[in-house]
């Protein structure tokens, strides 16, 4: 253990995962009002719910999104270049569109915006940035309470895209308890893989 923990290399291991979980534990003290009002939102939504993003954090988007769908919350990512190339006409006015963007001022998520605004869908963005356009601009604000990156160069999107990851998976799997989702719905998801043989066989003993 000594060894462990005197090694530098894992020593800056052992920082960054204690930095990077700070940041999700602190999402407990700064989100309540917010994360409630962004579950209503996407709890009594009739469409599906719309994640918007670019790089890292489109990525982190796309888990999202595939998390809310496999919970029977329809969910789908769209790229916010390509939906100013016509991808915008994949949403409809029930649709919930959710802006991912750490900085919350990304130029092509305001874009998105600025073209959007006509189409009336409830929205919801998720930044680091109280004071940015994303969070004036939509009607639930997400605020990570992440100012720097756990990357030294206050660079790499480290410490914003795990808290972003663990504000999804929050509100996927709370509207899912709410709902009283079941294994069996989630089989009915997703029946392939390792998780869906693990399911039939779980739910053909029952």
């Amino acid at each position: 253990e000594n060894n462990m923990t005197t090694n530098p290399i894992f020593s800056n291991a052992r920082e960054i995962f204690t930095i990077e979980a700070q940041a999700i534990h602190n999402l407990k003290n700064s989100t309540k009002d917010s994360f409630e009002a962004a579950f209503h939102l996407i709890n009594n939504c009739e469409g599906n719910i719309v994640i918007m993003a670019v790089g890292k954090s489109g990525i982190i988007g796309e888990k999202i999104a595939a998390t809310f769908s496999s919970l029977g919350i329809p969910s789908v990512f769209i790229h916010a270049t390509e939906a100013v190339h016509g991808d915008m006409g994949k949403i409809r006015s029930k649709d919930v569109c959710v802006y991912i963007s750490h900085s919350g001022n990304t130029e092509e998520i305001v874009n998105v915006i600025n073209h959007l605004k006509n189409f009336g869908n409830k929205s919801i963005a998720i930044t680091g940035n109280d004071k940015s356009i994303l969070a004036s601009s939509v009607d639930v604000h997400i605020n990570t309470g992440v100012k720097r990156e756990v990357d030294q160069r206050d660079l790499a999107p480290t410490s914003s895209a795990i808290a972003t990851l663990a504000i999804g998976d929050a509100l996927a799997l709370t509207i899912a308890d709410n709902r009283g989702f079941t294994k069996s719905d989630f089989f009915r998801y997703h029946p392939g893989g390792n998780l869906g043989k693990t399911l039939s066989n779980e739910l053909a003993d029952e």
